[in-house]
């Protein structure tokens, strides 16, 4: 599962990443709210932590922009900010829940799990294309029923297409979202990950379901008729 941290404070923001990340999720960090909310409007997150006083844009207002967009991805406010009235704005924002600092970091782990279990209600468990299945609890990929074994870097890249499936994804945001990193034209880190993910769930079946769309980038589709 994916998570974003929107926190300015250096040492707060890689020790809440290096702490998630170990307990196996995948995290980003944005250091002000402008790029907080940027990543939170164009990236599938599954929970957003996010402290209120920010540089360029605060917490409140990375809150009322993301609802209005229609997001609604669970947010956790983890603030020093502990008045009461602060906990009721953020709720009535839309937050999901209010942690204040200094906290456990036990304490911060358990919420931020009693967030994404509540998420699961409306995420799928299996992702499908016609005949390809993909497992988001297992972490299993199968098609047509035969078992397909993925690096962990090729499981990111199918949960990408499928959830996005039918829409055409530029390299750039293949980069951001499965690298972790902006997208260098002299690379052909995408293009070789790409070509080893059809060799292993496209070559021997059909239909075809990984398209490269030639100067803009690459689509999962079924051609099949619905």
């Amino acid at each position: 599962m994916k998570i974003l941290i929107v926190e300015d404070e250096l040492k707060t923001g890689d020790y809440l990443r290096q702490g998630l990340t170990e307990a196996g999720y995948v995290v980003d960090l944005a250091r002000d709210g402008l790029d907080g909310l940027h990543l939170a409007l164009d990236g599938d997150y599954h929970l957003i932590v996010l402290d209120i006083m920010l540089p360029s844009l605060d917490g409140w207002g990375v809150l009322q922009k993301l609802r209005r967009s229609g997001r609604e991805t669970p947010v956790l406010f983890l603030t020093a900010r502990d008045e009461v009235a602060d906990r009721v704005r953020g709720l009535e924002l839309g937050a999901d829940d209010y942690l204040v600092k200094p906290f456990a970091f036990a304490e911060f782990l358990a919420r931020v799990r009693t967030l994404l279990r509540r998420g699961r209600i409306s995420e799928p468990e299996t992702l499908r294309s016609a005949n390809l299945e993909l497992d988001l609890l297992r972490r299993r990929v199968s098609r047509d029923g035969q078992r397909i074994d993925l690096t962990a870097k090729e499981f990111a890249l199918l949960e990408l297409l499928l959830r996005r499936q039918g829409e055409v994804l530029p390299r750039s945001l293949i980069a951001s979202q499965v690298w972790d990193m902006n997208f260098d034209s002299d690379t052909n880190v995408i293009e070789v990950a790409v070509r080893r993910l059809r060799a292993k769930v496209d070559d021997a079946f059909e239909p075809k379901l990984i398209r490269t769309v030639r100067g803009m980038g690459y689509v999962l589709e079924s051609m099949e008729p619905v």
